[in-house]
């Protein structure tokens, strides 16, 4: 298919993207300060420059580019159920949370927190792609409406999330997860499994390292006893990227001290403790009291006043924030560019929608070519580079091994007893071939029988070693053509039967040919190799040796024979007669097998090469065709039809890629912004 081009974004860093990079790094790590007295008690020290890199995430939140494996710095609020985890959020965002018996947070609700001195706060949710306005007096009505429409009317709850932007004037800017709180027995309306369900949410959100968990933990509980602090310690068991806020101070103030600098729970961000609002307080009021109660009281006053009260919290996640920001950034559009790229790369990869048959012969033929380069590599040339750790593709290797195995086997049965009851066949043969002729000469009638029998013996394995190496042959050119043909599944099937049909063919026409093997090396005894006298000659050197052995007066019961072993001669004794000429038929017998066992493996090796040879070159592109285009042939048409599999798997490329370009598009603005400001700068 024509290629998919990538935009200027989606290319690597170049030096300036670098040097703006720095600059953001450097913003987000020490942000310029503006008068304390200029904000209310908890607004962010952030300056205008800082709240387009945190949108920038947001925007990317959006678009769910999770769901492409790119993880987002995210502040996780986690807590048991009743920790206060609502009130602290509150707190933090100057609104009312849904509130309530049992599970008040059901979806992952994500708290968009922008400062914005506008008169009239702003607040909308986004859920589902649709957009709600709403404000102050009823955003808690809001937020159980979307809650309802995502998980429903019942207890349950969903992992489909909920975003709620605030923008007013005092809030920090920050951007949190809250989920569920942990129970673990479900009330009326829940499933059975709710605990498994909530773990298996804070999980899925607090295992990436470039999530912070923020633990909510009541100061009236043991911390060690908090499932909470077992679930974050189950992915962060140093506790570098876990904080944890201690609500209701007020509550239990005795050895509250003690818990949080003892820090028997590995908090490694540290505690912040702080007060709930309470009643009909304002948070100015709520703020105000907390003041009072961590300088006044005479146990909590005590704590380090870096480490009290909802400003204290605000400060240390805004920082926290901007540092897993500055980290995971640089990060983030590594990972866009990356998964981009090679999205593109694949999706240029798959084959072109076919809509004419003439495109889909083409198609084929392209196939074909490239399927018959792939076996003249494996069958023939012996490379493996399309399958280096598939030992069962390297299939020059594999024909040695078997032509090996079938060579062994040839040898070992000629070895098997060719001992025992030595010269007995033969003499035995010579006894009923006797006729009215010179007493020295060998009958050929009886050297013929002994040539007979020997081929009838071994006669089977040649058949065996040629169905095994055909068979063989099958799986490798079928796994090559499904391979090629992969795009195409319609084509596959089409493909396989008529390799199988040629292979069949092919493999009955070997055994034609072996029978044919078989039968000559029965009819006649014949060999020009040298090696024949050679061996005959060397073997029958041992002759004196037999008979003295058989002559001597000490009459012993065996005999090593150079060549042949040892050997029994006892029975030997009463035959004296025959044993010359039994002698000299066993060694021609001996010389001449080597040869025959010889000449059958090379004549099948030779015999594979050539058929393979055909089979690559010629045949099976004449029988693909044939079964193809042919008069009862309709896989050509079937390749216009693309398989469900294909086309979904080209849908959700272009999605991906679809929406790695606009997150691309966000970085690289950000980037462009950060290069403009430091030139001005």
């Amino acid at each position: 298919m024509d290629a998919v081009p990538l935009s200027p974004e989606e290319m690597r860093l170049n030096n300036s993207d670098k040097k703006s990079f720095q600059r953001i790094l450097t913003i987000v790590r020490h942000p310029e300060p503006r008068p304390l007295a200029s904000h209310p008690p908890i607004v962010s020290s952030y300056n205008d420059r800082i709240r387009p890199i945190l949108d920038a995430v947001d925007r990317l939140r959006n678009l769910q580019v999770m769901k492409e494996g790119i993880q987002l710095p995210t502040i996780v609020v986690v807590g048991d159920q009743s920790s206060g985890k609502s009130s602290v959020l509150e707190s933090l965002a100057g609104i009312n949370l849904p509130r309530g018996q049992g599970i008040c947070t059901r979806v992952p609700l994500i708290m968009r927190l922008q400062n914005h001195p506008c008169p009239d706060p702003e607040l909308y949710l986004e859920f589902n792609g649709k957009h709600v306005e709403t404000d102050e007096d009823n955003v808690t009505f809001a937020i159980s409406s979307a809650t309802e429409e995502i998980a429903g009317h019942q207890k349950g709850i969903s992992n489909t999330p909920l975003t709620l932007v605030v923008k007013k004037d005092g809030v920090p800017d920050l951007t949190m997860v809250d989920l569920p709180g942990i129970t673990r027995v479900p009330v009326h309306g829940q499933p059975e499994n709710i605990y498994e369900q909530i773990s298996e949410m804070i999980m899925e959100y607090i295992r990436p390292e470039e999530s912070i968990i923020l633990n909510v933990l009541s100061a009236t509980v043991d911390f060690s006893t908090c499932e909470s602090i077992r679930m974050s310690q189950m992915v962060d068991k140093t506790g570098h990227r876990t904080l944890a806020v201690v609500t209701k101070s007020d509550k239990a103030p005795e050895g509250l001290l003690e818990k949080v600098t003892a820090d028997d729970v590995n908090i490694g961000l540290g505690y912040v403790c702080v007060r709930n609002r309470i009643g009909d307080e304002t948070y100015e009021e709520a703020r105000m009291e907390e003041a009072k109660l961590f300088d006044a009281h005479p146990l909590l006053s005590k704590i380090d006043k870096r480490i009290v009260g909802i400003p204290v919290l605000s400060e240390k996640l805004i920082q926290i924030q901007a540092t897993i920001v500055a980290k995971c950034l640089p990060e983030i559009v590594r990972k866009i560019n990356e998964k981009l790229h090679n999205n593109v790369a694949e999706l240029n990869k798959m084959p072109k929608v076919l809509s004419t048959v003439a495109e889909a012969m083409t198609a084929f033929m392209q196939i074909m070519g490239s399927a018959k380069d792939s076996l003249r590599k494996i069958l023939l040339r012996g490379e493996y580079d399309e399958y280096p750790h598939e030992k069962q593709m390297h299939g020059t290797a594999r024909f040695v091994e078997m032509l090996d195995r079938f060579a062994n086997e040839l040898r070992m049965d000629a070895e098997t007893g060719k001992n025992s009851s030595f010269l007995m066949e033969e003499i035995s043969l010579l006894e009923e071939a006797k006729g009215i002729r010179l007493p020295n000469f060998i009958p050929r009638t009886a050297f013929l029988t002994i040539l007979h029998k020997k081929v009838e013996d071994i006669s089977c394995k040649p058949f065996k070693f040629m169905g095994e190496l055909w068979d063989y042959i099958e799986l490798v050119v079928i796994t090559v053509l499904m391979d090629h043909s992969k795009n195409y599944p319609p084509l596959q099937a089409c493909m396989r039967r008529a390799a199988q049909n040629l292979i069949g063919k092919m493999k009955e026409r070997a055994m034609i040919r072996v029978t044919d093997i078989i039968e000559m090396e029965k009819l006649t005894d014949y060999t020009c190799d040298p090696e024949y006298i050679s061996e005959w000659n060397q073997l029958m050197e041992e002759e004196p040796k037999l008979l003295a052995a058989i002559d001597s007066y000490k009459n012993p019961s065996t005999v090593s024979l150079e060549g042949i072993g040892e050997v029994e001669i006892d029975s030997l004794r009463q035959f004296k007669h025959h044993l010359k000429q039994a002698f000299d038929l066993k060694v021609r017998m001996t010389s001449y097998w080597k040869i025959v066992l010889r000449r059958l493996v090379d004549t099948m090796a030779t015999f594979l090469l050539f058929n393979v040879q055909v089979l690559v070159n010629k045949e099976m592109e004449v029988e693909m065709v044939n079964d193809l285009v042919g008069p009862h042939g309709d896989g050509i048409e079937r390749m216009l039809e693309e398989s469900p599999s294909v086309a979904n798997k080209r849908e959700k490329l272009k999605r991906s890629i679809k929406l790695l370009r606009e997150s691309a598009d966000i970085v690289a603005t950000i980037i462009h912004r950060a290069a403009a400001n430091a030139d001005l700068e």
